[in-house]
């Protein structure tokens, strides 16, 4: 095991809510402060360590990406741009919700709950009372608190957050923070999907890959070094007429395969595997495998993905509630309105958001006819009109080509009195 990861382990080693510094690693461990540095970061990005302004690097729960809409009171400094008065050696619990006490103490204990985040001016009896029934409390318009509600907030690890934001400011980017995670939540990740990669070495013979295909019934196979970092590939294809069994692994692999990360996106990792026409292909991270994903495992992931009913709306949903869907001779047609959302600083439809109201609805056909995911290649569209606020517009999209990996779609767009605003090309990859 090489210092970095030794330095590593330490970390994970650690209580939750540790202080950890470079130098301290350093000394503690014998090493560089740079590699101190380096595997610190490391463990910023695993997820196990978090650096807060004017307190440091803390060691922290790792909180699965399932739960990301969960927060901890170190991510609602960094969110209100807060400093912390007390109770620092609580910074890295979560919290489970957040309450505005504009109340008595007694109209508040209906509503308050142990982790939640008291939101609240300079009120002492209402600070007191949130940190009594094990919350944390966060304190608006910039203002101090006693040393009393400081020893209290020490005693009970439950820290005192003290932010220049007025109540509805902070209620607000809080509650953005929490959305955005929770559409970060829907999103599925390479790493959600991975299975267990089942690899040869560079000095494997052929005899190994034979056997491993009929146990494992994959075609396809990463070769690793000694490292386990990925350095080829190898298929049944590659064999060809080789009947020597006793041959190396290494003398038939194809070098630099095509990888992908366990941040990667199936949608991307899609159309990488779609693109390239495999079926396999290897998860690595700092170029060591750490995985596999099926085209199959893909498909799957995607097919999940669009039957469930999203949390969050985004961007695009909050446009497409505002139209109405049908099938008209053929066609897919679309008609609503132009809604505020989509202008643009002189008060029309902006090309970006037309554009993805015309590439959505294309996407949207193939969809509905043929009942499968594609991931899109391009889009030209050949000219857009200004369309004002308001306006209804009619959208019909029309499949012009398909074949077994590969459609065509044309999307035109019209307003009221039939006159043609925008049309598009769009052309796409079949995820089959």
């Amino acid at each position: 095991m090489s210092k970095y990861e030794k330095i590593v382990e330490y970390i994970r080693s650690l209580k939750v809510g540790s202080r950890i510094s470079v130098r301290g690693i350093a000394n503690d461990l014998n090493v560089s402060e740079g590699t101190a540095y380096r595997a610190i970061k490391e463990c910023d990005n695993l997820g196990i360590v978090t650096t807060i302004p004017r307190v440091g690097t803390v060691r922290v729960e790792k909180v699965e990406r399932k739960n990301t809409e969960t927060l901890n009171y170190g991510d609602i400094v960094n969110i209100v741009e807060g400093n912390i008065l007390g109770g620092k050696n609580g910074i890295y619990k979560t919290l489970s919700k957040f309450f505005i006490a504009a109340m008595t103490e007694e109209a508040a204990s209906k509503f308050i709950e142990k982790e939640s985040l008291v939101i609240v001016g300079n009120r002492e009896e209402l600070q007191r009372f949130a940190l009594i029934n094990n919350c944390g409390v966060l304190i608006v318009g910039g203002f101090d608190c006693s040393d009393e509600i400081k020893q209290l907030a020490d005693e009970k690890q439950l820290p005192i957050i003290s932010s220049t934001y007025d109540t509805f400011t902070i209620a607000s980017i809080i509650n953005k923070a929490i959305s955005e995670n929770i559409i970060k939540k829907e999103i599925i990740l390479v790493e959600d999907i991975m299975t267990k990669a089942h690899c040869l070495k560079i000095t494997d013979k052929i005899k190994r890959f034979k056997q491993l295909v009929k146990i494992y019934k994959y075609e396809r196979y990463p070769i690793t070094d000694d490292n386990d970092k990925v350095i080829g590939i190898v298929t049944l294809r590659d064999l060809k007429d080789r009947v020597n069994e006793e041959q190396e692994i290494g003398t038939i692999m194809t070098k630099n395969p095509i990888v992908v990360l366990p941040k990667t996106t199936v949608a991307y990792a899609a159309h990488i595997m779609v693109w390239e026409n495999i079926k396999m292909c290897p998860v690595v991270e700092k170029k060591k495998i750490v995985g596999v994903i099926t085209r199959q495992d893909v498909i799957k992931a995607l097919q999940y993905a669009s039957r469930q009913s999203r949390v969050k709306e985004t961007f695009e949903d909050l446009i497409l509630e505002n139209f109405d869907l049908e099938k008209l001779d053929g066609k897919l047609h679309c008609c609503g309105e132009i809604v505020p959302e989509m202008l643009d600083e002189f008060g029309t439809a902006s090309s970006g958001a037309l554009n993805m109201l015309l590439s959505t609805i294309g996407v949207l056909t193939i969809k509905y006819e043929n009942n499968v995911n594609i991931s899109v290649d391009n889009i030209v569209t050949y000219f857009i009109k200004p369309v004002q606020m308001n306006r209804t517009i009619d959208i019909y999209s029309t499949v012009i080509g398909i074949g077994r990996n590969f459609c065509k779609i044309e999307v035109s767009m019209y307003d009221k009195n039939k006159e043609l605003m925008a049309k598009s090309i769009l052309s796409a990859k079949m995820l089959m």
